[in-house]
């Protein structure tokens, strides 16, 4: 498996006979290999995540199916990419071909992903995070917290091979809660499984200060160093 950071919280995942894009809203995307198949997801309609450029891939892969959000309105689809275009609400399933889709509600907009495909598991994130905010009364925050951690409870102890996670500098000193959650969910590590902190916002400093922070955390040696546009790693 071979991941591509291609910005923000936009990814693409290369598996043998599969291409899994993610979230796409800017950036250089690498040439895709014309005999694999292209998922593209978009997890909700924040600009920083869904941008309609992404229904030019079609031009170059006539196959493509595209697996969006249900907030983003079908209007944003072109009419003759509709048969090809599924939007998906929180907590649905969809197994088209060799691959199964299932959705989380986010704490945001939209919903995040969890993908199976070719042995691997794929998980999103989109926009669902502990978004809590320095300043935002204390009620609002513990709401925050009890939503994230009930929306995300169906992960516990899966073994994800690949985890794409906010871990946001805006939220100041909050800024790993999400991610710090997300790790004490996943007891069933595999040797193989990481991290790929997003919504960086391209201040990958943030990564560095997670690591700095944390430097006796059991899970230290999973968190990809991502450190600018157009990085690839394999798994």
């Amino acid at each position: 498996m071979q991941i591509t950071y291609i910005g923000h919280s936009g990814f693409l995942v290369e598996l043998k006979e599969t291409l899994l894009l993610f979230d796409y809203y800017e950036g250089t995307l690498p040439k895709f290999p014309h005999e694999k198949k292209l998922y593209v997801f978009a997890s909700h309609r924040h600009p920083d995540h869904f941008n309609p450029e992404i229904f030019s891939l079609a031009q170059e892969k006539g196959d493509t199916l595209f697996i969006l959000s249900h907030d983003i309105w079908e209007c944003r689809v072109p009419k003759e990419l509709r048969a090809q275009t599924v939007r998906l609400k929180p907590n649905e399933s969809y197994s088209p071909g060799n691959i199964t889709v299932r959705t989380l509600k986010s704490t945001d907009e939209g919903v995040a992903f969890l993908v199976e495909c070719e042995g691997k598991t794929i998980y999103h994130a989109g926009d669902l995070n502990d978004w809590r905010w320095m300043g935002e009364p204390e009620n609002w925050n513990r709401q925050m917290a009890e939503n994230y951690r009930s929306y995300i409870e169906p992960l516990r102890d899966m073994q994800i091979d690949a985890a794409f996670i906010p871990l946001d500098p805006r939220q100041e000193d909050y800024y790993a809660l999400g991610m710090d959650y997300f790790l004490s969910l996943n007891t069933q590590k595999g040797e193989h499984e990481r991290i790929y902190p997003m919504h960086c916002w391209e201040d990958y400093s943030i990564i560095d200060r997670w690591l700095r922070e944390h430097p006796e955390h059991p899970d230290r040696d999973r968190i990809v160093r991502i450190q600018g546009r157009g990085e690839m790693f394999r798994q």
